[in-house]
């Protein structure tokens, strides 16, 4: 039988992140921040009507000596409280035993394989980071296909239009 665990969530930090740790035995970085997802409407009045089943998510975010990736440091450097964010991971069950009441307790969190800066909810950020997500399309003058050089929406296709998008 074949199973998935993959979580894609869209949503904001509820506070700064922890300041990350290093794990004893194998030099990984641990990051850990918490996230909050709900589905906020806009209304009549053009407010917003908030949800009233706002979820809130523990998460982390691993960081291995040898990886390429440092998500740790980016987290670290570049997100903070209020900060519109992209996650992709998968869902982790973690118990423990309560120390105050003796009671067994467990919850579900999430593990960051990867994420995007959707970006800060001030318009006024002294950080010196961009504002807008990391990931923006081309302008479309800058368009490599738009100078009818063959490329896939060049008129010499099907489509036999010179927009940039085929659909």
């Amino acid at each position: 039988m074949a199973t998935l665990n993959k979580v894609m969530l869209i949503g904001r930090l509820t506070d700064n992140p922890e300041e990350p740790r290093t794990l004893p035995n194998s030099g990984t970085r641990v990051i850990r921040f918490r996230f909050a997802v709900g589905r906020s409407r806009r209304n009549e009045q053009g407010g917003w009507d908030k949800d009233p089943n706002q979820l809130y998510i523990d998460c982390e975010c691993y960081s291995r000596p040898d990886s390429k990736r440092d998500l740790v440091s980016l987290i670290q450097q570049y997100a903070k409280k209020g900060d519109s964010l992209y996650l992709e991971g998968r869902l982790v069950y973690e118990t423990w035993d309560d120390k105050q009441t003796g009671q067994k307790r467990s919850k579900h969190k999430l593990v960051v394989d990867s994420l995007e800066f959707l970006g800060s909810r001030s318009s006024d950020d002294s950080s010196g980071r961009p504002l807008s997500g990391s990931r923006m399309a081309p302008p479309v003058e800058d368009n490599p296909y738009d100078d009818d050089s063959g490329g896939p929406d060049s008129g010499h296709g099907a489509s036999g239009n010179n927009d940039p998008i085929p659909f």
